[in-house]
């Protein structure tokens, strides 16, 4: 397996903690949409927006893939009304920023003053899958996968 690079190059390693997922099986483009809308917040909002999608009382606005997504009831999220719930990639979103925070208090930051100054996500290895059909036919296709990383930084108020 090949070594994996952040793509982010300054920062002050003093101030700030990485978490990186490789291989998960979740949507790119949903990945995309969730790095957009939680770059710049708190972790603890973050985490609140993330929840709340995942028992499906937001939803995530849709700003790049939004074609054929039917509009959602209430206000508009960051002046989108067109939205989803993708909750296998909001699971994955907030595993991946536990293990920051974990690194976080590991390096001896404050984890309430934690900003999400980086997140990223890419393609990852496509497996085969086999798709059954009758008894002895089968058709193989390709499985997605995603990586994702992200740099949260503390900042002093």
């Amino acid at each position: 397996m090949v070594k994996r690079n952040y793509q982010v190059q300054e920062i002050n390693e003093k101030i700030t903690a990485k978490a990186m997922l490789k291989n998960r099986p979740i949507s790119l483009k949903y990945a995309t949409e969730i790095c957009r809308e939680i770059k710049g917040k708190p972790v603890a909002k973050a985490e609140k927006f993330l929840n709340d999608i995942i028992e499906k009382k937001a939803y995530l606005p849709l700003k790049k893939y939004h074609k054929k997504v039917p509009h959602r009831k209430g206000k508009p999220i960051s002046g989108q009304k067109a939205g989803k719930y993708p909750v296998n990639a909001c699971k994955a979103f907030l595993e991946l920023i536990s293990y920051a925070k974990a690194n976080a208090e590991n390096k001896g930051l404050d984890p309430e003053r934690l900003i999400i100054k980086h997140v990223f996500a890419c393609q990852g290895y496509r497996r085969w899958s086999m798709q059954p059909k009758g008894r002895i036919a089968g058709k193989r296709r390709r499985k997605k996968s995603t990586h994702i990383e992200i740099v949260v930084q503390e900042v002093h108020a």
